[in-house]
């Protein structure tokens, strides 16, 4: 494995994943008879060639809450990973099997790896042990926490059974790990409104935490906090300056677009891409003009979600001009409910390709 996964310049990385993704597409359509429908009805022949990522046929992430989508026979499936849908669509449900399983696993693992280095670092957890509970079947919430708490050891999580902050044990975990590298991993709005209050009210050191957090700040908005103050308030109150905000959803488990060391941008890994479109055109948007945000993944072999179309707008903020090579990027939140709809109602319309 390279030492890092933000490795590959932008035309390095169509000339290498463009062919693994035409690969990918043919694989899905020979093995999942619901894709190789879809793709029909849009015209798309089965001996299409593509030219670009962009070329690519996405699928709106919707799809995954409407149709059953796998590619994989269903005794072969391990694991089925159901999203919180809480658009009232249904939830998303998402199936792996094991080889599946051990790709994602192994690929979270190398991209989170550029900012925690090779050893399992002792761990809080900004959530309740409660979410993990049921191993079978899993929200998003408690996906992402498992999934997280892997790279992690002596785990010591933040809130009790009742979801109230337990002091004690986070004390206890900083005068036991406190004063070498440790992890943290929560959703942005707890670890705001749990780490972040909890160690400020209470003088808590945690100058050599490496915090990694994801969920959006839709619920901060009312706080007054977005990504710059988060992570001056963490630094001026609490000591933590390695923070690592993240961007991936339940229907490309184990891809997760790294916030770069600067902050305000995200990087995709070397097995992955991004694409920002015109929600009028569905042409490629330039740097620094907002529209619809593609996620484009290698990762997706047990169903088809490769390259889907979400319901959120961002905007390039430059390509191979960053912390890293490649395009990066930043999340401005969902698109508006309407205009979410016309993303997939493409469907019955067509789609420019």
């Amino acid at each position: 494995m390279s030492e890092t996964v933000f490795s590959l310049s932008q035309p390095e990385r169509e000339k290498t994943l463009l062919p693994e993704l035409a690969e990918l597409t043919a694989h899905h359509r020979a093995n999942s008879e619901g894709y190789d429908r879809i793709l029909s009805s849009l015209g798309i022949p089965r001996d299409v060639r593509f030219d670009t990522i962009a070329d690519l046929p996405w699928l709106p992430v919707r799809m995954f809450k409407t149709h059953d989508l796998r590619s994989v026979p269903s005794d072969e499936v391990f694991k089925t990973l159901t999203s919180s849908g809480t658009t009232g669509a249904g939830a998303s449900r998402i199936y792996l099997d094991k080889a599946a399983a051990a790709a994602q696993t192994k690929q979270l693992g190398a991209t989170l790896q550029t900012v925690l280095g090779g050893e399992r670092l002792p761990m809080l957890m900004v959530d309740t042990v409660g979410i993990i509970k049921n191993r079978r079947s899993f929200s998003a919430r408690g996906a992402g926490v498992l999934g997280m708490a892997n790279f992690g050891r002596k785990h010591v999580y933040v809130l009790d059974e009742n979801d109230k902050p337990d002091v004690e044990a986070v004390k206890g975990f900083l005068a036991k790990h406190g004063d070498q590298p440790f992890l943290i991993f929560g959703f942005t709005f707890m670890v705001w409104q749990y780490l972040y209050e909890v160690a400020r009210d209470n003088g808590l050191d945690l100058s050599n935490g490496i915090l990694i957090h994801s969920g959006g700040w839709k619920k901060l908005i009312d706080r007054a906090v977005d990504n710059t103050e988060f992570r001056r308030r963490f630094k001026e109150d609490t000591g933590l300056h390695q923070i690592y905000n993240y961007y991936g959803m339940i229907e490309q488990i184990g891809t997760v677009f790294l916030e770069g060391p600067s902050g305000n941008s995200l990087y995709c890994p070397d097995f992955a891409d991004v694409v920002i479109r015109d929600p009028q055109t569905w042409e490629e948007q330039p740097v620094g003009k907002p529209g619809v945000i593609e996620v484009v993944s290698t990762l997706p072999r047990s169903y088809p979600g490769h390259v889907l179309l979400t319901e959120d707008l961002g905007v390039y903020n430059g390509i191979d001009d960053g912390d890293w090579p490649g395009k990066h990027f930043s999340v401005l939140g969902r698109l508006p409910k309407a205009e979410a709809r016309g993303c997939s109602d493409t469907f019955s319309g067509g789609q420019a390709a």
